[in-house]
């Protein structure tokens, strides 16, 4: 994942990230891979041919299913959504009644109730939570993430747990990846701090492409001319949620 498709997902308002896509005046991005579709050019998909916005509603729902889906899916300490609520949410969504969603579940058809009463107050508190936060932004003329002469990233989306190892600077990002890589983009050594250790497999992260899949020999191989170490490096890439990898471990990709 690199640096700019993860600042489009976060910078991106509320309307975007319900839609999964940006658009300026000369083409539409993909929030979630960054893949762009130009404007005033027409596509052609299975015979068929679309304009680039089309294109794009077509992409987000070809390859990452559904926004709803895509954010449903995303860590929970990122979206404040406990596992029992992700599956009623998902399950609403499907269109089932209260009663089916109860015999799904195997529960009450009050606790279904009462599920929706706690969605209903977190939905309220976050209303006003990004109210409070766009009014300070305003106010002060600066976003809550911009300190007085630097600037504290936001963590990968693909984040498999959300904490102080996070608590990063560009400042900070920017020194580590001068001390620990050399100028032809070996790693001297694998940091033991923490957010170094994140800082180092982001960066790793930029060695390769999105959307596709490597086997275990090739990430080996790309992983090796950054460092001996490939097995270490490859875990962590695994362990921090930077890549994905199949079930029998026999492919990876990075994770979007």
């Amino acid at each position: 994942m690199d640096t700019k498709s993860n600042e489009l997902f976060w910078s991106a308002n509320i309307e975007e990230v319900k839609k999964g896509y940006i658009e300026t005046e000369d083409e539409y991005t993909c929030i979630i891979c960054e893949e762009t579709f130009k404007k005033g050019r027409i596509y052609e998909k299975n015979s068929e041919f679309y304009d680039s916005k089309l294109t794009t509603e077509l992409h987000i729902k070809e390859r990452h299913e559904s926004m709803l889906e895509y954010l449903i899916g995303m860590n929970s300490s990122f979206t404040g959504v406990s596992e029992v609520q992700r599956e009623l949410i998902t399950l609403i969504s499907q269109g089932l009644t209260d009663k089916e969603i109860a015999l799904k579940l195997g529960v009450a058809q009050s606790t279904i109730r009462n599920h929706r009463f706690k969605l209903r107050e977190k939905e309220k508190q976050a209303k006003l939570f990004l109210a409070m936060m766009d009014l300070l932004s305003k106010t002060t003329s600066k976003k809550i993430n911009k300190l007085e002469d630097d600037i504290i990233w936001d963590a990968h989306k693909t984040a498999t747990t959300i904490d102080d190892r996070y608590n990063i600077t560009d400042k900070e990002e920017k020194e580590t990846i001068k001390n620990y890589f050399d100028e032809n983009g070996a790693l001297k050594n694998f940091p033991a701090r923490e957010k170094k250790k994140i800082i180092v497999l982001k960066e790793i992260t930029k060695n390769f492409t999105k959307g596709k899949k490597y086997s275990e020999k090739e990430i080996n191989r790309i992983i090796k001319r950054i460092n001996e170490d490939y097995a270490t490096l490859r875990r962590a890439l695994v362990e921090y949620g930077f890549v994905e990898r199949s079930n029998d471990c026999s492919s990876y990709w990075v994770k979007e």
